[in-house]
Protein backbone atom coordinates (compact mmCIF):
# COMPACT_ATOMS: atom_id res chain seq x y z
CA UNK A 1 0.00 0.00 0.00
CA UNK A 2 1.22 3.89 -0.71
CA UNK A 3 2.05 6.11 2.59
CA UNK A 4 0.21 8.72 0.97
CA UNK A 5 -1.33 11.61 3.14
CA UNK A 6 -3.08 14.79 2.50
CA UNK A 7 -1.09 17.62 4.60
CA UNK A 8 -3.06 19.11 7.46
CA UNK A 9 -2.94 22.73 8.55
CA UNK A 10 -2.37 23.49 11.81
CA UNK A 11 -6.23 24.70 12.37
CA UNK A 12 -7.23 21.07 11.29
CA UNK A 13 -4.87 20.15 14.02
CA UNK A 14 -6.52 22.54 16.77
CA UNK A 15 -9.92 21.88 14.76
CA UNK A 16 -9.54 18.22 15.59
CA UNK A 17 -7.72 18.83 19.23
CA UNK A 18 -10.72 20.49 20.29
CA UNK A 19 -13.18 17.38 19.40
CA UNK A 20 -11.10 14.98 20.77
CA UNK A 21 -10.14 16.30 24.14
CA UNK A 22 -13.34 18.96 24.65
CA UNK A 23 -16.16 16.87 22.43
CA UNK A 24 -19.51 18.27 23.63
CA UNK A 25 -18.36 21.52 22.40
CA UNK A 26 -19.71 20.41 19.19
CA UNK A 27 -23.23 19.91 19.98
CA UNK A 28 -24.20 24.00 19.81
CA UNK A 29 -21.93 23.77 16.29
CA UNK A 30 -24.35 21.10 15.17
CA UNK A 31 -27.68 22.85 16.50
CA UNK A 32 -26.73 25.80 15.15
CA UNK A 33 -26.00 24.62 11.36
CA UNK A 34 -28.42 21.66 11.39
CA UNK A 35 -31.01 23.40 13.02
CA UNK A 36 -31.10 20.69 15.51
CA UNK A 37 -32.17 20.64 19.10
CA UNK A 38 -29.75 18.39 20.99
CA UNK A 39 -29.68 19.61 24.70
CA UNK A 40 -25.89 18.69 24.94
CA UNK A 41 -26.70 15.37 27.57
CA UNK A 42 -26.73 13.43 24.43
CA UNK A 43 -23.81 10.50 23.55
CA UNK A 44 -21.61 11.35 20.78
CA UNK A 45 -19.75 8.22 19.68
CA UNK A 46 -16.73 9.44 17.77
CA UNK A 47 -15.34 7.18 14.07
CA UNK A 48 -11.57 7.03 13.24
CA UNK A 49 -10.39 10.06 11.05
CA UNK A 50 -8.62 7.54 8.83
CA UNK A 51 -10.02 6.20 5.87
CA UNK A 52 -8.32 4.16 2.90
CA UNK A 53 -10.02 5.00 -0.38
CA UNK A 54 -9.00 2.80 -3.25
CA UNK A 55 -7.65 3.93 -6.28
CA UNK A 56 -7.96 3.03 -9.67
CA UNK A 57 -4.75 1.99 -9.93
CA UNK A 58 -5.18 -0.46 -7.38
CA UNK A 59 -3.45 0.89 -4.41
CA UNK A 60 -5.43 2.31 -1.36
CA UNK A 61 -4.89 6.54 -0.04
CA UNK A 62 -5.30 6.97 3.07
CA UNK A 63 -7.21 10.02 3.70
CA UNK A 64 -7.84 11.91 7.47
CA UNK A 65 -11.06 13.33 7.75
CA UNK A 66 -11.38 16.39 10.55
CA UNK A 67 -14.83 15.13 12.08
CA UNK A 68 -16.92 12.15 11.81
CA UNK A 69 -19.44 11.05 14.50
CA UNK A 70 -22.48 9.79 15.46
CA UNK A 71 -24.94 11.39 18.00
CA UNK A 72 -27.18 9.59 19.75
CA UNK A 73 -30.20 11.66 20.42
CA UNK A 74 -33.76 11.02 19.55
CA UNK A 75 -32.76 8.63 16.61
CA UNK A 76 -29.24 8.29 15.93
CA UNK A 77 -27.75 10.68 13.07
CA UNK A 78 -24.12 10.29 11.50
CA UNK A 79 -22.33 14.37 11.08
CA UNK A 80 -19.42 14.93 9.19
CA UNK A 81 -17.32 18.01 9.59
CA UNK A 82 -14.37 19.55 7.70
CA UNK A 83 -12.40 22.92 8.97
CA UNK A 84 -11.58 24.70 6.20
CA UNK A 85 -9.58 27.87 6.36
CA UNK A 86 -10.94 28.79 2.79
CA UNK A 87 -11.93 27.11 -0.44
CA UNK A 88 -10.75 24.98 -3.06
CA UNK A 89 -11.54 23.50 -6.07
CA UNK A 90 -11.09 19.58 -4.63
CA UNK A 91 -12.71 20.37 -1.94
CA UNK A 92 -16.28 18.45 -3.07
CA UNK A 93 -14.39 15.69 -4.41
CA UNK A 94 -12.62 15.04 -1.14
CA UNK A 95 -16.42 15.42 0.80
CA UNK A 96 -17.72 13.44 -1.58
CA UNK A 97 -15.15 10.72 -1.03
CA UNK A 98 -15.13 10.95 2.86
CA UNK A 99 -18.89 10.73 2.99
CA UNK A 100 -19.07 7.69 0.79
CA UNK A 101 -16.15 6.08 2.79
CA UNK A 102 -18.03 7.11 6.05
CA UNK A 103 -21.25 5.75 4.35
CA UNK A 104 -19.41 1.99 3.71
CA UNK A 105 -17.75 2.00 6.72
CA UNK A 106 -21.39 0.66 8.40
CA UNK A 107 -22.95 -0.32 4.96
CA UNK A 108 -25.70 -3.13 5.58
CA UNK A 109 -26.30 -6.11 3.32
CA UNK A 110 -29.30 -7.49 3.44
CA UNK A 111 -30.10 -10.34 0.87
CA UNK A 112 -28.51 -8.59 -2.42
CA UNK A 113 -29.38 -5.19 -1.18
CA UNK A 114 -26.34 -3.24 -0.13
CA UNK A 115 -28.10 -0.09 2.46
CA UNK A 116 -25.74 3.22 3.09
CA UNK A 117 -26.58 6.35 5.16
CA UNK A 118 -24.61 9.21 4.19
CA UNK A 119 -23.80 11.67 7.10
CA UNK A 120 -24.94 14.80 7.31
CA UNK A 121 -22.31 17.12 5.85
CA UNK A 122 -20.98 20.69 6.84
CA UNK A 123 -18.05 23.00 5.95
CA UNK A 124 -16.64 25.37 8.73
CA UNK A 125 -14.77 27.98 6.87
CA UNK A 126 -12.79 30.33 8.39
CA UNK A 127 -12.44 33.00 6.06
CA UNK A 128 -15.00 34.02 3.93
CA UNK A 129 -15.70 36.37 1.09
CA UNK A 130 -18.61 38.08 -1.02
CA UNK A 131 -18.05 34.61 -3.22
CA UNK A 132 -18.34 32.05 -0.63
CA UNK A 133 -21.03 29.71 -0.67
CA UNK A 134 -23.99 29.65 1.49
CA UNK A 135 -23.89 25.22 0.74
CA UNK A 136 -22.09 22.95 -1.46
CA UNK A 137 -24.15 20.02 -3.14
CA UNK A 138 -23.25 16.66 -4.62
CA UNK A 139 -25.34 15.34 -7.35
CA UNK A 140 -25.30 11.67 -8.08
CA UNK A 141 -26.59 10.69 -11.59
CA UNK A 142 -27.65 6.97 -10.87
CA UNK A 143 -29.35 4.13 -13.59
CA UNK A 144 -32.43 4.57 -11.26
CA UNK A 145 -32.53 8.38 -10.95
CA UNK A 146 -30.65 11.36 -9.82
CA UNK A 147 -30.04 11.93 -6.25
CA UNK A 148 -28.71 15.10 -4.25
CA UNK A 149 -27.77 16.36 -0.96
CA UNK A 150 -26.31 19.48 -0.13
CA UNK A 151 -23.15 20.20 2.02
CA UNK A 152 -23.79 23.09 4.78
CA UNK A 153 -22.02 25.88 4.96
CA UNK A 154 -20.54 27.86 8.54
CA UNK A 155 -18.78 31.19 8.06
CA UNK A 156 -17.16 31.32 11.73
CA UNK A 157 -16.04 35.17 10.93
CA UNK A 158 -19.58 36.13 10.84
CA UNK A 159 -20.15 35.62 14.70
CA UNK A 160 -19.35 38.48 17.02
CA UNK A 161 -18.18 37.57 20.72
CA UNK A 162 -21.64 37.81 21.74
CA UNK A 163 -23.16 35.63 19.40
CA UNK A 164 -20.15 32.99 20.10
CA UNK A 165 -21.36 32.85 23.87
CA UNK A 166 -25.34 33.27 23.72
CA UNK A 167 -25.27 30.57 21.12
CA UNK A 168 -22.54 28.50 22.90
CA UNK A 169 -20.55 28.06 20.03
CA UNK A 170 -17.09 28.10 22.37
CA UNK A 171 -15.25 25.63 19.52
CA UNK A 172 -15.39 28.49 17.10
CA UNK A 173 -13.27 30.72 20.20
CA UNK A 174 -9.57 29.58 18.76
CA UNK A 175 -10.51 31.24 15.42
CA UNK A 176 -11.96 34.19 16.10
CA UNK A 177 -8.96 35.97 15.23
CA UNK A 178 -9.54 35.42 11.37
CA UNK A 179 -11.89 38.07 12.02
CA UNK A 180 -9.52 40.68 12.53
CA UNK A 181 -6.73 39.24 10.41
CA UNK A 182 -7.51 41.43 7.45
CA UNK A 183 -5.55 44.80 9.78
CA UNK A 184 -2.88 43.00 11.23
CA UNK A 185 -0.76 45.35 9.29
CA UNK A 186 -2.91 48.44 10.57
CA UNK A 187 -2.53 46.91 14.38
CA UNK A 188 1.13 46.92 14.53
CA UNK A 189 1.48 50.52 13.71
CA UNK A 190 -1.51 51.50 15.33
CA UNK A 191 -1.54 51.42 18.89
CA UNK A 192 -5.24 52.35 19.34
CA UNK A 193 -6.38 49.93 16.81
CA UNK A 194 -4.51 46.87 18.71
CA UNK A 195 -5.68 48.15 22.47
CA UNK A 196 -9.29 47.69 20.86
CA UNK A 197 -8.18 44.17 19.81
CA UNK A 198 -6.97 43.33 23.32
CA UNK A 199 -9.84 44.26 25.04
CA UNK A 200 -11.86 41.80 23.16
CA UNK A 201 -9.67 39.17 24.26
CA UNK A 202 -10.31 40.31 27.58
CA UNK A 203 -13.57 39.86 27.19
CA UNK A 204 -13.51 36.48 25.74
CA UNK A 205 -11.13 35.56 28.76
CA UNK A 206 -13.66 37.04 31.73
CA UNK A 207 -16.44 35.32 29.63
CA UNK A 208 -14.97 32.21 30.00
CA UNK A 209 -13.75 32.99 33.08
CA UNK A 210 -17.55 33.57 34.39
CA UNK A 211 -18.58 29.90 32.52
CA UNK A 212 -16.32 28.07 34.59
CA UNK A 213 -17.32 29.65 38.14
CA UNK A 214 -21.10 29.14 36.84
CA UNK A 215 -20.00 25.08 36.59
CA UNK A 216 -21.11 25.36 32.87
CA UNK A 217 -17.76 24.77 31.75
CA UNK A 218 -14.79 22.96 33.43
CA UNK A 219 -11.14 24.87 34.02
CA UNK A 220 -10.18 22.13 31.55
CA UNK A 221 -12.15 22.98 28.68
CA UNK A 222 -11.34 26.46 29.46
CA UNK A 223 -7.85 25.89 29.25
CA UNK A 224 -8.14 23.79 26.18
CA UNK A 225 -9.90 26.59 24.67
CA UNK A 226 -6.86 29.44 25.39
CA UNK A 227 -4.44 26.95 24.42
CA UNK A 228 -5.33 26.06 21.08
CA UNK A 229 -6.36 30.29 20.52
CA UNK A 230 -2.47 30.68 21.08
CA UNK A 231 -1.93 27.98 18.90
CA UNK A 232 -3.75 29.51 16.18
CA UNK A 233 -2.55 32.61 16.96
CA UNK A 234 1.06 31.49 16.65
CA UNK A 235 0.81 30.65 13.25
CA UNK A 236 -1.93 33.34 11.61
CA UNK A 237 0.17 35.84 13.21
CA UNK A 238 3.98 34.93 12.77
CA UNK A 239 4.77 38.21 11.00
CA UNK A 240 3.09 40.16 13.37
CA UNK A 241 4.56 40.51 16.78
CA UNK A 242 2.57 43.20 18.55
CA UNK A 243 -0.90 41.64 17.76
CA UNK A 244 0.46 37.88 18.59
CA UNK A 245 2.16 39.11 22.06
CA UNK A 246 -0.70 41.59 22.41
CA UNK A 247 -3.47 38.94 22.68
CA UNK A 248 -1.27 36.36 24.19
CA UNK A 249 -0.34 38.46 27.27
CA UNK A 250 -4.43 38.40 27.64
CA UNK A 251 -5.40 35.41 27.31
CA UNK A 252 -1.96 34.02 29.59
CA UNK A 253 0.37 31.99 28.79
CA UNK A 254 2.19 29.20 31.42
CA UNK A 255 -0.32 26.97 33.01
CA UNK A 256 -0.65 27.93 36.82
CA UNK A 257 -0.22 25.19 39.62
CA UNK A 258 -3.68 25.48 40.61
CA UNK A 259 -5.08 25.23 36.45
CA UNK A 260 -2.39 22.26 36.47
CA UNK A 261 -3.38 20.07 39.01
CA UNK A 262 -7.01 20.77 38.06
CA UNK A 263 -5.99 19.87 33.81
CA UNK A 264 -3.98 16.60 35.11
CA UNK A 265 -7.37 15.44 37.11
CA UNK A 266 -9.59 15.86 34.11
CA UNK A 267 -7.60 15.15 32.11
CA UNK A 268 -6.67 11.52 33.17
CA UNK A 269 -10.61 10.95 33.94
CA UNK A 270 -11.18 11.88 30.10
CA UNK A 271 -8.44 9.85 28.90
CA UNK A 272 -10.39 7.12 30.84
CA UNK A 273 -13.62 7.70 29.79
CA UNK A 274 -12.48 7.53 26.07
CA UNK A 275 -10.80 4.25 26.96
CA UNK A 276 -13.89 2.62 28.55
CA UNK A 277 -15.72 3.56 25.43
CA UNK A 278 -13.18 2.10 22.82
CA UNK A 279 -13.04 -0.80 24.81
CA UNK A 280 -17.30 -1.22 24.47
CA UNK A 281 -16.18 -0.87 20.58
CA UNK A 282 -12.71 -2.66 20.33
CA UNK A 283 -12.45 -4.67 23.46
CA UNK A 284 -11.29 -4.15 26.51
CA UNK A 285 -7.41 -4.29 25.98
CA UNK A 286 -7.27 -2.16 22.91
CA UNK A 287 -9.80 0.09 24.81
CA UNK A 288 -6.91 0.34 27.70
CA UNK A 289 -5.00 1.15 25.25
CA UNK A 290 -6.43 4.23 24.01
CA UNK A 291 -7.58 5.15 26.82
CA UNK A 292 -3.73 5.61 27.79
CA UNK A 293 -2.74 7.07 24.70
CA UNK A 294 -5.95 9.65 24.85
CA UNK A 295 -4.76 10.65 28.07
CA UNK A 296 -1.43 11.29 27.42
CA UNK A 297 -2.59 13.49 24.03
CA UNK A 298 -5.00 15.43 26.26
CA UNK A 299 -2.19 16.58 28.40
CA UNK A 300 0.52 17.38 25.93
CA UNK A 301 -1.58 19.84 24.24
CA UNK A 302 -2.67 21.71 27.48
CA UNK A 303 1.56 21.36 28.19
CA UNK A 304 1.88 19.35 30.71
CA UNK A 305 5.38 18.46 31.22
CA UNK A 306 6.77 14.76 30.22
CA UNK A 307 7.73 14.19 33.52
CA UNK A 308 4.34 14.81 35.05
CA UNK A 309 2.74 13.16 32.39
CA UNK A 310 5.05 9.87 32.75
CA UNK A 311 3.94 9.56 36.32
CA UNK A 312 0.44 10.10 36.46
CA UNK A 313 0.05 7.45 33.72
CA UNK A 314 1.89 5.11 35.76
CA UNK A 315 0.14 5.32 38.94
CA UNK A 316 -3.23 5.97 36.99
CA UNK A 317 -2.94 2.86 35.06
CA UNK A 318 -0.38 0.86 37.10
CA UNK A 319 2.28 0.48 34.79
CA UNK A 320 5.73 -0.03 35.16
CA UNK A 321 8.01 2.91 34.97
CA UNK A 322 9.36 1.29 31.50
CA UNK A 323 6.13 1.01 30.08
CA UNK A 324 4.82 4.39 30.94
CA UNK A 325 7.88 5.62 28.83
CA UNK A 326 6.49 3.75 25.87
CA UNK A 327 4.10 5.81 25.66
CA UNK A 328 5.39 9.22 25.65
Amino acid sequence: MDDIRITNTPYDDVFRTLLNDCGSLIIPVINEVFGEDYSGEEKIIFSPNEHFLNQQSGNEEERITDSSFKILGKEPKKYHLECQSGTDNSMLIRFFEYDTQIALDEGEIRGNVLTVTFPHSAVLFLRCGSSTPDKLRVRMVTPGGNVEYDILVMKTQRYTIEEIFEKKLLLLIPFYIFTHEKRFEEYEKDEAGLQALRQEYEEIKNKLEELVNKGVISEFTRRTIIEMSNKVLEHIAKKYDSVREGVKSVMGGKVLEYEAKTILREGIKQGIEQGMEQGIEQGIEQGREQGIKGTVSILKNLGVPSRTILVEIRDQYNLSEEAAKKYL
